[in-house]
């Protein structure tokens, strides 16, 4: 299997080019000279252990991961693919009291949306979304006190 020239450049997969040439001035801080040109890069990040590196090049910064041949076989598998939840309902995760919801019924919610907040304990928790669904129906009301474990929105 052929991966030696596969990489990916913040998440687009580039084919390396021949003719570039790169100095190390030490393990960090490096020149890169491509075509004539000078480039002048450092290492922000190194996540060797999954291929990755976090770069800055000319005061730029970049995501750039070798692609292997571990990461061909998790991607035939289908496992580089993220599962995204449905939503069927949200419950209380404590007693509280609803201050404001986010949400009416018929809106979509994508993961990390803003659903309600919860006062407990004197303090503000805004419930999000940890799934995808659409609200199907509010079964509570701004300023009613709820249990914990009480269906709160449910989710179609």
């Amino acid at each position: 299997m052929q991966s030696d020239s596969r990489w990916l450049l913040e998440g687009q997969e580039v084919q390396s080019s021949d003719g570039a040439f790169v100095k190390w001035y030490d393990h960090t801080y490096f020149m890169l000279l491509h075509k004539g040109k000078k480039f002048h890069g450092e290492i922000v990040k190194d996540d060797s252990e999954n291929n990755q590196l976090t770069i800055k090049i000319n005061h730029r910064v970049f995501q750039v991961k070798k692609r292997g041949e571990l990461d061909e076989l998790i991607a035939s598998l289908g496992l580089d693919v993220p599962k995204i939840k449905k939503l069927k309902e949200l419950k209380a995760p404590m007693p509280g009291r609803v201050l404001k919801i986010f949400v009416k019924e018929g809106d979509a919610i994508q993961i990390g949306d803003n659903v309600l907040s919860l006062e407990a304990m004197k303090m503000e928790n805004i419930l999000k979304a940890e799934g995808i669904g659409t609200v199907s129906k509010i079964c509570i009301a701004e300023g009613d006190v709820v249990d914990k474990g009480a269906v709160l929105i449910e989710f179609e």
